[in-house]
């Protein structure tokens, strides 16, 4: 109830010096930028760009910052974009990230914006889409940068709005991403006391978000495998060291590492190889065979536990086989840690968001053993983090059947837009509100 109200209620008569603090309505503020909005996210998804090239994206991202009034820096992590913007008020300072870059995908998407673009991806030519959603995340992100730039004399400290580059993974040989962004000092002269990120997928129905305390994505480890046998003739594989069979037999053996090995009492994890690659004809026993894979965990311990089991078990199973193996596991600097929520800040968020949205927008997350960059910013900053999710999937389109992030079918309902930026702006401001 606001004062005004509580004074007419109590017979009160408010004197003319009263000063009333005036809350941003949240709503109306999002439904007078939700036209600009879906139009930036309908230009950001015609025109991807791949991780690490991001450039005219970001420089998009940068002339809307600042005709919002925010001090740009650019050139962060190759293409990242950061934009500050003071209240002039002292406060708490508050850090909102989104991810810019897409995926070396061809879009199958029949919209009247729908990606042409075409990039390279590991030497080759490829379609370029963003279906992952980082559209969305930019263009709302954008919103709730133009909501605070027009309520500063209503909230108190600063924001740091970050957009990043290369969120699905540096091309190799490449930095970048959010452990680049941080060790180019993105905090040294700015130190958030919190940050804020979220996610559109399709695992949600429209008009929810959904969000959990504790660990709501996995750690992630990149592996990569050289098997070396003996190159030989198809018909005569006794004179050499079949490099394919050991291979075979390593992504075998390896599922027993998680469902053998591991105490899944504790928390879940995935063994998962995504790449086999070996030979060039169909009647030569090859020299090398190489694989690449992901482990995804939520506990620590549990994770070195996996990559010692699977760097003991990939080496005396190649043995066995006569072969010999090459390994990094993990592959350095193509780890992540679990995306975690802080308790104590997750419920502030989430009280923040049912107040926007209702109690019914607002959903219990689920574990998701995808896994993400955030948590280096978080880390990086020593501060406190939330990450949730935002439902994509129209209504009526079963959750479970919906192409999936990263699936060339990959949809989002632009409902999703006013949700996203509701719930983002409220959670914000309700953080930057002076002290009462």
């Amino acid at each position: 109830m606001k004062l005004s109200m509580i004074a007419s209620a109590l017979g009160l008569a408010l004197s003319s010096t009263t000063v009333i603090a005036v809350e941003p309505d949240v709503s109306a503020l999002v439904n007078d930028r939700l036209d600009h909005i879906t139009q930036m996210r309908r230009d950001f998804h015609q025109y991807p760009e791949l991780s690490n090239r991001e450039v005219k994206t970001a420089a998009k991202v940068a002339v809307e910052l600042k005709k919002l009034g925010y001090t740009v820096q650019t050139g962060i992590a190759h293409t990242g974009v950061v934009g500050i913007l003071d209240s002039g008020k002292p406060g708490p300072k508050l850090a909102i990230r989104a991810d810019m870059d897409a995926l070396p995908v061809a879009e199958e998407v029949d919209l009247p914006f729908a990606s042409k673009a075409k990039g390279e991806y590991l030497g080759k030519e490829t379609g370029v889409m963003h279906a992952c959603g980082h559209d969305v995340h930019m263009a709302t992100t954008l919103g709730v940068a133009s909501a605070l730039a027009a309520t500063r004399d209503q909230w108190s400290g600063s924001v740091m709005m970050i957009f990043q580059p290369a969120e699905e993974g540096s091309p190799p040989g490449e930095e970048g991403g959010a452990p680049l962004m941080v060790k180019e000092g993105i905090f040294k002269d700015f130190k958030p006391d919190a940050i804020f990120g979220m996610h559109v997928t399709s695992t949600y129905p429209v008009g929810t978000v959904a969000v959990r305390p504790g660990g709501i994505m996995a750690s992630s480890d990149t592996l990569r495998m050289v098997v070396h046998g003996r190159q030989t003739h198809g018909a005569t594989p006794w004179r050499g060291i079949d490099p394919i069979v050991a291979a075979a037999d390593i992504v075998m053996s390896a599922q027993t590492i998680v469902s053998r090995r591991l105490d899944l009492n504790k928390e879940p994890a995935v063994l998962t190889f995504g790449i086999f690659d070996a030979g060039q004809r169909f009647n030569i026993v090859p020299d090398t065979a190489s694989l690449q894979g992901t482990l995804r965990t939520f506990d620590a311990g549990m994770r070195d536990q996996a990559l010692a089991e699977l760097r003991n078990l990939a080496e005396h199973v190649a043995k066995a086989h006569g072969a010999s193996i090459d390994m990094q596991v993990p592959v350095e600097g193509n780890s992540n840690p679990v995306t975690y929520n802080d308790p104590a800040l997750t419920a502030r968020v989430i009280a923040s968001m049912k107040s926007v949205l209702g109690n019914e927008g607002v959903l219990d997350a689920q574990r998701w053993t995808a896994s993400e960059d955030f948590p280096h910013l978080g880390i990086g900053a020593d501060a406190p983090s939330v990450y949730f999710f935002v439902g994509g999937t129209s209504k009526g389109v079963d959750t479970e059947t919906a192409p999936a992030n990263h699936s060339p079918r990959f949809f989002v309902d632009e409902g999703a837009l006013r949700t996203a930026t509701e719930a983002m702006l409220q959670a914000s401001l309700d953080f930057l509100q002076p002290a009462r």
